[in-house]
């Protein structure tokens, strides 16, 4: 069983800073790339930020603001998020494209609950 852990979403200001951190755990073989998604209240889950096999991606929108980084060691997945716009708001998954000791060999995506990220005006 692999679990993602996410934490740091509340509420924030326009212009404002928050860093959302995400943990793997469980049995875990091996680590190809974590990243976040987001998803607005009446829209598709869409991608903001991820790496994957050493290269790092970013949506248009957060290019800029937004930083990720991964402490592969501890599993671990942050996103530094600063100048934060209304349009931000949206719950935040994390995503782990992970090899687990039971299927090695086997890339599978695994996901985190979400954490609510809200940026008043």
């Amino acid at each position: 069983q692999v679990q993602l852990v996410e934490s740091g979403g509340g509420l924030v200001q326009a212009g404002g800073s928050l860093t959302l951190s995400c943990t793997a755990s469980g049995s875990i073989f091996s680590n190809n790339g974590m990243g976040w998604y987001r998803q607005a209240p009446g829209k598709s889950r869409e991608l903001v930020a991820r790496v994957i096999s050493g290269s790092t991606n970013y949506a248009d929108s957060v290019k800029g603001r937004f930083t990720i980084s991964m402490d592969n060691a501890k599993n671990t997945v942050y996103l530094l998020m600063n100048s934060l716009k209304p349009e931000d708001t949206a719950v935040y998954y994390c995503n782990g494209r992970l090899q687990t000791r039971q299927r090695v060999g086997i890339f599978g995506d695994y996901w985190g609950q979400g954490t609510q990220v809200t940026v008043s005006s």
